[in-house]
Order: structure tokens, then C-alpha cells, then sequence
């Protein structure tokens, strides 16, 4: 008798497919999570990397003008942002005020707002503690985001503080609404507000330990060491884009006599004044230092010797003309006599240093001559 092989029925065939099928999907779904988690874990390790490079670019920069760079620049790349703005609070100006004299012009930083205190944001102290997340509103940020002709739809708000003190605020924003949200968490913005808040603070006194080596502490404008470096440095540039350089020697007159009448806080009182008097005169390009005692130097960039004279009379009549205050003893009149010289595009071809000594020298022989001609007044050589 022969065997007889059992052959399935239809509807277990279908069963048999059926599961083979489900099983075929799960793993597709297992599938379809594994590559999903892997191009999660990818994307993050990008971010990280991202996020880690611009950790160094900040945390290895030297100067103001290279930390605010990043700031404004590699950080909204870095975090695909919109808009980035930095409040800075410079109580009384000084932070401003040492920028100028070295050479950084903000204006550079069009979404750097310094202010003088916290309540010109409109915020409560309480707000300015912690990060604050959500959508944009104009009456509550405007003041972080005015410089900026769009707004941002969402926004994160990173107060910065330095010693427990409030030194200004990291503000981010971005045109998508759903970006920042104030159920978010804010560890990792806030380690950032850290961070960039140790890195002012060390370029900033990275900058005025340069400011106070290059400054006369009387009168605030720079010293000779700094004249001289910065003269070295423009008559390169004036070489390269065949422009021409002015420079003048300063002297005030009589001053010997204003020290005997005055006394020597008297002497300081018109130093100072003076000082302020030339630079109100300049431009952010161009350069005043005290060479010593009563004496100044001025050089300035892209002048001609037409142009040169107007500032230099400019500057002579500011002083000649309005009496200085002096602190402890009532008031007196001063004068000042200026030598100018000027070098282009043509004569500007040996060594910067002889340049330079020449440029000094045939400024200070005009100078000699307007005080041999009476003082008070302008000479050229």
C-alpha cells in the first residue's frame, strides 16, 4: 500500500503567507527604525562636531574684534539661526571709549548694542536670571532685536553673568515659530551663555591690559610706543594703496608758564583738555599720542596736505579759542603751535622705520618754525 503525503489545505497556505508577510513588515519597520536612529545619531554627531569647533574658534580668540567675529558670524551658522544679537552693558562708557582708541570700529557690528543698564531692556531683574524661550514679542524684546529690520518669530534670550554680575545678554532668534519653545530645555543654551560670557571677559581684560600699555595714563590718548607702531603700520598700508599720509607735531605753548602760574594740577588740567580738544578733531582712523611732556603727534590716514591744513587749523582754533577749566584754581588761556608735513603715493618707497623718522623729523623742523614765527599757528615743511 502506498504512503500518502499530507498536502496542506488552502487556508493554511494562507496562514503560512500571511505570517511570512507580517513578519517580512516588522522587519522592515525594525529596519526603517534602526537606519531612522543611525541618521538621528549622525545628524547629532554633526551637531556636535559643529558645536564643538565653535567652542575652540571662541574659547582661541585673541581679540575683540576676532571673538565678535565668531559670535555674530560662526554661531548662527553653527546653530542655524536667523538673527544673533549681543547686548553688552558699559555702564560708563569706558568699554566704548577703550575700543575707540584701539582701533576697533563697532560699527563693524551693526548687532552690537551696548547700553548703560538693565532697565533699558524693559525687563524685570527676575526675567534676566534664567534663559527665556518663545515666540517674539515686540513690546518685551524689542530692545535686543532693534537693529535688526525683520524680526524673528522665536526667540531665546541668554542672560550673561560674570563674578554674579549681569554683563549683558546673548540673543538668539530664529523666523521659525516653533524654533524656541518655553517648555525647552535650556541646559545646553545656558553652558553656552557661560561660555561666551568667560571669553568677553578674558578678551576684554586681554584689551586693556594692551590699552593701558599703549596709553599716556594722564591724558587717555596713546603713547609714543603706540604712535610709532601704528606709524610703521599705516605707512605700509599707504604704500599698498598709494594714498597719502599726514603728520603733525603739537606743541603747547608757553607751558612752563602755565606750571609756574597754575601749578602742576593746573599743567594736567590743560594736558588733558588739550588732549580731548585734538582728538574731538579726528577721525576713528586716525592716530594722536603724547610724545612726552607738552608735546603731541597726530598722523593722519588717506590726507592730503589741502586737507591736513583744515584739520590742523581746526585744531589750533579749538584750543585758541575757548579757555580751559581747571579744577583748583579757576581758569586760563592756552595756545598751541602745529608743525604738518605729508608723504604720497610717490615718495613713499624706502623702509617704513626711515619713513617714519623722516615723516617726525620734518614735522617737528615745521613746528620750529611756527614757534619761531610766533606761535599759535600752522607751518608746513
Amino acid at each position: 500500500m502506498e504512503s500518502m503525503i499530507p498536502v496542506p489545505a488552502d487556508e493554511e497556505l494562507d496562514a503560512a503567507q500571511s505570517a511570512l508577510l507580517d513578519l517580512q513588515r516588522e522587519n522592515q519597520i525594525l529596519r526603517d527604525r534602526l537606519d531612522s536612529l543611525l541618521e538621528l545619531a549622525h545628524r547629532n554627531q554633526s551637531i556636535m562636531a559643529r558645536h564643538q569647533s565653535f567652542d575652540l574658534k571662541i574659547i582661541s580668540a585673541n581679540s575683540f574684534r576676532e571673538l565678535i567675529t565668531n559670535i555674530f558670524s560662526a554661531l548662527a551658522i553653527t546653530s542655524e539661526l536667523d538673527v544673533v544679537s549681543l547686548v553688552l552693558f558699559d555702564k560708563f562708557g569706558d568699554l566704548q571709549h577703550m575700543l575707540s582708541d584701539l582701533k576697533i570700529d563697532l560699527q563693524e557690528f551693526p548687532h552690537l548694542i551696548f547700553l548703560r543698564h538693565e532697565v533699558e531692556l524693559s525687563q524685570p531683574q527676575s526675567a534676566l536670571r534664567k534663559p527665556q524661550l518663545g515666540l517674539y514679542q515686540s513690546l518685551a524684546y524689542g530692545s535686543y532685536f532693534s537693529t535688526f529690520s525683520k524680526k524673528p518669530a522665536s526667540i531665546a534670550i541668554i542672560p550673561m553673568h560674570r563674578q554674579g554680575r549681569l554683563i549683558g545678554c546673548l540673543n538668539l532668534g530664529s523666523f521659525k515659530a516653533d524654533r524656541f519653545q518655553p517648555n525647552m530645555a535650556t541646559d545646553f543654551i545656558e553652558r553656552l551663555g557661560s561660555i561666551i560670557a568667560i571669553c568677553l571677559e578674558n578678551v576684554i581684560n586681554n584689551e586693556r591690559l594692551t590699552y593701558i600699555g599703549l596709553t599716556d595714563p594722564l591724558t587717555n590718548v596713546s603713547n609714543r610706543r603706540y604712535v610709532e607702531q601704528r606709524m610703521l603700520e599705516e605707512i605700509a598700508r599707504a604704500r599698498r594703496q598709494r594714498y597719502s599720509i599726514a603728520c603733525m607735531y603739537l606743541d603747547i605753548d608757553f607751558f612752563k608758564q602755565i606750571n609756574d602760574r597754575y601749578g602742576h594740577q593746573g599743567g594736567d588740567d590743560v594736558l588733558k583738555e588739550v588732549a580731548s580738544r585734538i582728538k574731538a578733531e579726528l577721525r576713528l582712523s586716525d592716530t594722536l599720542g603724547r610724545f612726552g611732556g607738552e608735546e603731541f603727534v597726530v598722523v593722519l590716514v588717506n590726507t592730503n596736505l589741502h586737507d591736513a591744513i583744515t584739520v590742523a587749523e581746526r585744531i589750533r582754533k579749538s584750543i585758541a579759542d575757548s579757555e580751559f577749566v581747571l579744577s583748583e584754581s579757576g581758569s586760563c588761556q592756552a595756545t598751541i603751535s602745529i608743525g604738518l608735513t605729508t608723504i604720497d603715493g610717490n615718495t613713499n618707497y624706502e623702509d617704513a622705520p626711515s619713513v617714519a623718522r623722516d615723516l617726525v623729523l620734518r614735522a617737528d623742523r615745521a613746528l620750529y618754525q611756527a614757534k619761531n614765527a610766533g606761535r599759535n599757528q600752522v607751518r608746513c615743511f
